[in-house]
């Protein structure tokens, strides 16, 4: 971990919501981020999860992301008691698909910020990058394994274009 304490909190509405958000896990540690997590529902245990957020900065967190379905409220309960940064993940919850939670996520009034990331498969681990590029903005090392990751990204996707190219040819000789 770049940080003698945990940097990013991922917090979610229900312990059911976590095999979608693994990938925030797994993208954060990949990157050396051990993230605290935790389940605090903005309904069911509003007390607590406002505690959380109200501490976080003095606990030594530098971005929140938080997830839910359905009404979506958690971001919103953590932006309206911490001044950090908030990633809201919208989940893809039934019957609406996450369009509701996305809506929820959006929505938020003016001077209580929320971003928000896709709903679906890309939301969780586009969620952990954008928490990565804050922390990258004063972290050179974390800055840094981003430009490595990006550049894989990109020779990823141009040795398939590579290899589609040559399935075209071989197609076109035919």
């Amino acid at each position: 971990m770049s940080g003698s304490s945990p940097r990013v909190a991922l917090l979610m509405g229900s312990d059911s919501d976590f095999p979608r958000l693994e990938a925030v896990v797994a993208t954060l540690r990949a990157f050396g981020e051990e993230p605290v997590v935790r389940v605090l529902s903005a309904h069911r245990t509003p007390e607590e999860a406002c505690a959380f957020a109200a501490g976080a900065r003095a606990a030594g967190f530098k971005v929140m992301l938080c997830a839910a379905g359905g009404a979506a409220h958690l971001a919103g309960v953590v932006a309206a008691h911490t001044t950090l940064p908030v990633i809201g993940i919208p989940l893809d919850n039934p019957p609406l698909g996450g369009m509701d939670a996305l809506l929820a996520t959006v929505q938020m009034p003016g001077g209580i910020p929320v971003a928000s990331v896709a709903v679906g498969g890309g939301g969780p681990t586009n969620a952990a990058l954008t928490a990565l590029r804050i922390l990258g903005t004063f972290d050179a090392e974390v800055a840094r394994k981003l430009d490595v990751y990006r550049d894989d990204m990109r020779a990823k996707v141009l040795q398939k274009d590579a290899a589609l190219q040559a399935k075209v040819a071989a197609v076109q000789a035919k």
